[in-house]
C-alpha cells in the first residue's frame, strides 16, 4: 500500500523558486471569486427554501417571512439558490484549468476556495436535507434518558416542532455510539435551540472536513499521487462542501476519521489506525467495510493465509472489543445494527439497482402481478452481488493494490444499493482520488457525476411553505422544484457544451497536466 512517489510527480511538491511559483497557477483569482459569489447567491437563495424548523425564530423576521411566504421571494430564492449551486461547479473546473503545475501554489488556491466557498455555507439555513433535524431530535432523546436505538423522535412532544423528517419519527437510529454522544452534547449545550445546534453540528463537520484536508494529501503521496491534486478533486469539490456544510451531514466525521486511521494503518501505527476507523464506525457503522482491508495490510506483503486470518481476527478483536466498551458506557448496546436495513428498504430510480426494481415492478404491474414484490427482489439480488463484489476485493488482488481494492468495495457497497444519495458519492470521491483518478475518462466522470448530482440536489428537497397559493404564481411545491431542476440543468447544459473554457472538460480530449498513478 505504501508506494514509492516518482521523480515526476516528487516535483510538484517540492518547494518551488519565486518564479515558478508565480507561473504554477495562472490567475486563481477569478474563480475564486466566483465561487465565493455562488456561495453568497446560496446562502441567500437559503433564506427563502432551506429547512428550517417550525419552532425556530428566525420564521418571526420580516426578511425570512417575505422570502418564505410571498411568491416573489421564493421564486427568487429558487434563482439564487440553483444559479449559486452551478456557479459553484463551474468555479471548481475553472479552477483545476487554471493550475499549470499541481504544487505547492495549487495547494494554497485550493485552500483558499475551500475558505472562500465553505466559511458562507456555515450560515446557510440547512439545504438539501433536514437530517441535521434528526440529529437535534435524537440528541433529545438522549438528554431525556430515552434509548434512541428503541424510540423514535415521536416519543417526544412536540416532535413536530424540531422540523426532522416524518421517516425519523419510528425510523431506528443508524448511527454509532460517538456520535450519540455528539448529539446529546449539542443539545445540552443548547437546549434544544435549532439554530445554535445546527451551528455546533457544522463544527463537528468542520472537524471532519480538516482531517480530510490534513489526510488526503499524505495518503495520495503514498500511492504516487499528486497531493495537490488528490485535494483539489475532495476538498474544493462542490459536493465535498454542500454535503459536509450546508447539509450538515455527519459523514464529514465519518470520512475524515476514516481516512486518518488509514493513513496511520499504511505507516505502520495501526493500533491508531484502527482506533480512528473505530471511531469512524461509531459515528457511521458503513466504514466497518475498512476492517478486513486493514487487516490484510497490518498482514503485510506475502502473507500466507493463515497469518492473514490471524490479523483479521486481531483487527476485529480490538475494534469490535472498542465498540463493545463504548457500547457498555451508553448502555445501549450494539442497537445500530438494527437501523442498517433501512437504507436498502428504500430507491431512487437514478441508482443501477433502483432503476431495475423500478422497470421490474412496472412491466409486473401491468400483468396485474405483484411488480413491487419481485423489486424487492431485485433489491435483494443487489444486495447479494454487493456482498460477493465485497468478498472478492478482500480475497483476490494485489496487495500494492490494497487501498483500491478498498475502494472499490466501497464503490460496490454505494452502485449495487437501491438507494443512493449525493453524500454517498462524497465517500468514494475521497478515496479515488487518492489512489488515482487519471486525466481521462475518469476525471470526466466524476466531472459529470458532480453536475448531475448538484442538479439533482438543488431541485430534490425545497423548503416551500405548504400554504404558498398565490393567484399570480400558483407557486407551489412541484413547480418550485421544477424550476429549480430547470435552471440547474441549463445552466450544467451550458457548462457542457457551450461554455468556451469549460466544455473541451467533458469532450474526448485530455486535459493537460500530471496523469496520477493507480
Amino acid at each position: 500500500m505504501t508506494v514509492p512517489v516518482p521523480a515526476a510527480q516528487k516535483a510538484g511538491t517540492a518547494a518551488p523558486t519565486a518564479d515558478a511559483a508565480a507561473s504554477e497557477v495562472d490567475n486563481a483569482r477569478s474563480p475564486l471569486i466566483a465561487g465565493f459569489i455562488g456561495s453568497m447567491f446560496m446562502v441567500f437563495g437559503s433564506l427563502g427554501v432551506g429547512w428550517l424548523a417550525p419552532v425556530s425564530e428566525l420564521r418571526r423576521l420580516p426578511l425570512f417571512i417575505w422570502m418564505r411566504t410571498e411568491g416573489a421571494g421564493v421564486a427568487l430564492s429558487i434563482v439564487l439558490l440553483a444559479i449559486g449551486g452551478m456557479l459553484l461547479v463551474r468555479a471548481w473546473l475553472r479552477l483545476g484549468q487554471r493550475v499549470r503545475v499541481w504544487g505547492l501554489e495549487a495547494r494554497k488556491a485550493t485552500l483558499q476556495a475551500v475558505v472562500a466557498w465553505g466559511l458562507p455555507m456555515m450560515f446557510t439555513v440547512p439545504l438539501f436535507s433536514r437530517d441535521v433535524y434528526a440529529y437535534i431530535g435524537q440528541g433529545r432523546l438522549m438528554v431525556e434518558g430515552m434509548n434512541p436505538y428503541k424510540n423514535g423522535i415521536s416519543a417526544l412532544p412536540n416532535y413536530f416542532q424540531l422540523g426532522a423528517d416524518k421517516m425519523w419519527t419510528e425510523a431506528p437510529v443508524p448511527y454509532g455510539q460517538l456520535f450519540l454522544w455528539i448529539e446529546q452534547f449539542v443539545v445540552w449545550v443548547t437546549n434544544v435551540q435549532p439554530e445554535a445546534s445546527i451551528m455546533l453540528f457544522r463544527m463537528v463537520a468542520l472537524v471532519g472536513i480538516v482531517l480530510c484536508i490534513i489526510y488526503v494529501p499524505k495518503l495520495a503521496e503514498l500511492h504516487g499521487v499528486n497531493p495537490h491534486r488528490a485535494l483539489w478533486l475532495t476538498a474544493a469539490n462542490p459536493l465535498f462542501l454542500t454535503n459536509f456544510i450546508a447539509s450538515v451531514h455527519n459523514d464529514a466525521l465519518m470520512i475524515g476519521l476514516a481516512l486518518a486511521g488509514l493513513y496511520y494503518c499504511a505507516t505502520r501505527r495501526v493500533i491508531l489506525g484502527i482506533v480512528l476507523v473505530t471511531l469512524s464506525i461509531s459515528v457511521k457503522p458503513i466504514t466497518i467495510v475498512f476492517l478486513p482491508f486493514i487487516g490484510l495490510l497490518w498482514a503485510g506483503k506475502g502473507a500466507s493465509w493463515p497469518r492473514k486470518f490471524l490479523y483479521w481476527f486481531l483487527t476485529a478483536g480490538i475494534s469490535f472489543g472498542l465498540l463493545y466498551a463504548l457500547s457498555l458506557v451508553n448502555g445501549f448496546g450494539f442497537g445500530w445494527i438494527n437501523g442498517l436495513s433501512a437504507p436498502g428498504s428504500i430507491w431512487i430510480w437514478y441508482a443501477p439497482v433502483g432503476l431495475i426494481g423500478l422497470v421490474v415492478a412496472s412491466i409486473f404491474n401491468v400483468f396485474g402481478l405483484d411488480g413491487w414484490g419481485m423489486a424487492k427482489w431485485v433489491y435483494d439480488a443487489g444486495k447479494v452481488l454487493m456482498v460477493g463484489a465485497v468478498a472478492w476485493q478482500i480475497f483476490r488482488g494485489d496487495y500494492d493494490r490494497l487501498m483500491r481494492r478498498l475502494t472499490l468495495a466501497f464503490a460496490a457497497i454505494v452502485i449495487l444499493a437501491p438507494m443512493i444519495q449525493s453524500w454517498y458519492v462524497v465517500w468514494l470521491i475521497p478515496l479515488f482520488a487518492v489512489t488515482g483518478i487519471r486525466n481521462d475518462w475518469q476525471v470526466k466522470a466524476v466531472y459529470f457525476i458532480v453536475s448531475f448530482f448538484m442538479v439533482y440536489a438543488i431541485s430534490d428537497q425545497l423548503d416551500v411553505f405548504p400554504y404558498l397559493q398565490s393567484e399570480d404564481l400558483g407557486l407551489a411545491l412541484t413547480l418550485a422544484r421544477n424550476a429549480a431542476a430547470i435552471i440547474a440543468l441549463l445552466f450544467a447544459v451550458y457548462l457542457i457544451f457551450v461554455d468556451p473554457k469549460t466544455k473541451s472538460l467533458f469532450r474526448k480530449r485530455d486535459e493537460p497536466g500530471l496523469r496520477p498513478i493507480i
